[in-house]
């Protein structure tokens, strides 16, 4: 029995040892497993390196003036830069701004005044980490956690309580080193993981350049390197100069993508603090002027420290742009302008601007774009003479005669009037209104078109636009029996394929279109107004696409600024090679008979150079054979200062030669006291003079003054 038990007790402790055999076989061969097949596996996991691509930007495209010389360029500035790795601690990019601020200033006024509240309050709990806990009762921490809040949430409402309680002594306390060294703080923590961000790239000596870059291996991912910033070449003091104004801005580093196109520029590869145009030619042609970013690959370990950076893809400067502004003639515009302005704002208390647009009527070239305009600076409180040029097509104002042009062809196309036709021109009185008139109190007797171009009879345009609502003949103290909505209509369906009342196509943003399209009189005399362009309102931009249509022979031209792109030629002065020609592109032709439109550019030529025409006194170069008309508007004041008064628009439009135009203008001073002002005629005659003058000079000098060698006459086939 002693011995069958024996044998039993025997058995199981086999049983057991062959368990535990079983047991530590399989666990060293689990530990094989992984240390002899999985253990590379595993040894790569926790040496891994991370490759994470980083584009860096690179110099914008230059902008140059038809003539090739250099309007806005590009200027190097020595820079400091922080690059965070992707675990960085605030307490380590804290060790590294103290020190930096040790071999740097960043203590500008500029540079505080960008430090908010909330980074104050953040820096200082930072600094004051007993202080800042104390300021948490254990009363508000009970009340907080019968919120039943998660950690995230509950660490979040101590924090926010605790900033809540800072005071403002306490925010105040802060001495200049600690608002220096939270200036460069905040700047690290701002920027992007794995990102360049600027720390800072104005003023920076050749000391603090050198001292920072000897010290490079103490300051992890602090570098020095060459940004740059935009360098408008004609700037004054002020900030202003030729086309300043529309030739937009750039963000700063520190302002980087605009909110309003963020999700866009994000999605096109920009970093949220690169610098793009903002606005307007910046902003318009962002594509071309942007260059390609270099593409630069951080190699990271697991904890996101760069280990070492490779360039991926080299970087290329941006193409440049080459504008069809002459930008001698445009400061030779905006000198007439600023100095006739001048003249005549003398006791003229509204009167604070003036606009040119000045265009080659046979490709929509914008030879030059000026404006001024008298401003109140809001710091100083003092009056400066600023550059407008964008006011051509963001104002619009009442024009005046100088769309009777469009009112006779108007006539001719809706069978109102006949070319050569003869009306009476007397006072006309209307039942139940005042007397309409033309500027000469008693009326010119029976005129044709021609004369009434000429002489700027108002009322042969009244008569005409009688007819186009319906009514052929006018009856002294009779109603004025016209259908306004269909004649308004007609009007300005016609007056639109001069591009008056619809946008003209430049290549900028933010055109506008006047006021009045759309919209029907209340009266039925308004669509005479309307006939002697004292309803509607329109752009200076408007305008010289009118009289550039009428010069060219009845095709509407897309205005243009940019002439042509090219490649960036960055070891050279030359230009570079031509990627792209801006060709000229026709909107529309006119829907009238060639002989109508020859019909008025004769009345216009006479508006100039006959004796009787209203230009011909002011108008003094008339060896460069000008046409053109004259125009003044009664309107109702809607500037800067109080009240509304009824004052005057002065205005003119314009081509030269008439026999063959190479340039057309308009020409806008609106709000004077004065009907008898003639600001404006001054302004244009100045103006033909200057660029007769420059042509001449530069063929004396063997130049070719030719702006591009296309024009709209070997793209008609294309376009009609």
């Amino acid at each position: 029995m002693k011995k069958k038990k024996k044998g039993n007790v025997s058995f199981r402790i086999n049983i057991i040892f062959f368990v535990v055999f079983i047991l530590f076989s399989t666990l060293i061969l689990r530990l094989g497993m992984l240390q002899i097949v999985l253990g590379e596996n595993f040894q790569r996991e926790i040496d891994q390196k991370e490759i994470v691509p980083i584009n860096s930007s690179v110099p914008r495209g230059k902008i140059y003036d038809t003539n090739g010389k250099l309007v806005v360029g590009n200027k190097p500035l020595k820079a400091i830069t922080y690059t965070r790795p992707s675990s960085v601690t605030q307490d380590e990019m804290l060790d590294v701004a103290t020190e930096l601020a040790n071999l740097i200033n960043k203590d500008s006024e500029e540079d505080f005044k960008s430090i908010t509240k909330r980074d104050r309050q953040d820096f200082w709990i930072m600094q004051h980490p007993n202080l800042a806990n104390a300021k948490i009762t254990k009363k508000d921490k009970a009340r907080l956690q019968k919120k039943e809040l998660d950690k995230k949430e509950y660490d979040k409402a101590i924090y926010d309580l605790t900033r809540e309680r800072i005071t403002e002594e306490e925010l105040n306390s802060f001495s200049k080193q600690k608002l220096e060294v939270l200036a460069i703080f905040r700047e690290m923590s701002s920027g992007q993981a794995l990102t360049p961000h600027i720390i800072k790239n104005k003023d920076v000596t050749d000391e603090e350049y050198a001292v920072v870059s000897e010290h490079l291996d103490s300051l992890p991912g602090v570098d020095t390197t060459t940004d740059w910033d935009r360098d408008f070449v004609l700037k004054d003091a002020e900030g202003n100069g030729p086309l300043s104004s529309v030739l937009g801005k750039v963000t700063s580093s520190k302002e980087g993508l605009p909110k309003d196109s963020l999700d866009y520029l994000l999605a096109q590869g920009y970093s949220r603090n690169d610098r793009v145009g903002k606005s307007y030619i910046e902003q318009q042609y962002e594509e071309v002027l942007q260059g390609q970013k270099e593409t630069v690959r951080n190699v990271t370990d697991k904890s996101g420290n760069v280990l070492e950076s490779q360039v991926f893809k080299e970087g290329k400067s941006g193409n440049d742009l080459i504008l069809s502004i002459d930008i001698e003639l445009q400061q030779k515009v905006d000198a007439i302008i600023q100095d006739k302005l001048s003249q005549a704002k003398v006791g003229q208390p509204y009167m604070d601007r003036a606009l040119v647009s000045v265009m080659n009527p046979k490709t929509g070239e914008m030879l030059a774009m000026a404006g001024k305009q008298y401003v109140v600076d809001n710091e100083t409180k003092k009056t400066e003479v600023r550059d407008f040029a964008l006011g051509n097509m963001t104002t619009s104002y009442s024009m005046g005669s100088v769309v009777k042009g469009a009112t006779v062809l108007t006539g001719y196309q809706t069978g109102a009037i006949v070319p050569g036709q003869s009306l009476y021109d007397q006072p006309l009185k209307f039942k139940g209104t005042d007397v309409k008139k033309s500027w000469n109190s008693v009326g010119f007797g029976f005129i044709d078109d021609l004369y009434a171009l000429k002489r700027s009879s108002n009322v042969y345009m009244f008569l005409t636009a009688m007819k186009i609502g319906g009514q052929q003949t006018y009856i002294p103290n009779g109603p004025l029996s016209i259908d306004k909505v269909a004649a308004i209509n007609k009007f300005r369906k016609n007056f639109a394929q001069f591009g008056l009342g619809v946008r003209t196509g430049i290549d900028l943003p933010g055109e506008q279109t006047g006021y009045g399209a759309g919209q029907i009189p209340p009266l039925a005399g308004n669509v005479l107004d309307f006939a002697i362009g004292q309803y509607d309102t329109y752009t200076p931009l408007q305008l010289v696409q009118y009289i550039s249509t009428i010069a060219n022979g009845g095709f509407r031209i897309q205005p243009h600024l940019a002439k042509e792109i090219r490649k960036p030629n960055n070891n050279s002065d030359e230009l570079g090679p031509i990627i792209q020609e801006i060709n000229p592109t026709i909107l529309n032709k006119v829907d009238m008979k060639e002989s109508w439109i020859k019909h008025v550019q004769e009345g216009l030529k006479l508006v100039v150079n006959d004796p009787q025409g209203t230009g011909f006194g002011t108008i003094k170069n008339k060896q460069y054979k000008i046409a053109g008309k004259t125009g003044t508007a009664e309107a109702l004041y809607d500037g800067p200062l109080p009240g509304h008064p009824m004052l005057w628009n002065v205005t003119f439009v314009g081509y030269a030669p008439y026999d063959n135009p190479e340039i057309a203008l308009s020409v806008v001073v609106p709000w004077s006291t004065t009907d008898k002002t003639h600001t404006n005629l001054e302004i244009a005659d100045e103006i033909f003079k200057a660029y007769f003058d420059l042509k001449n000079a530069r063929l004396n000098q063997g130049l070719d003054t030719s702006s591009t060698t296309q024009n709209v006459e070997t793209n008609n086939d294309a376009n009609e």
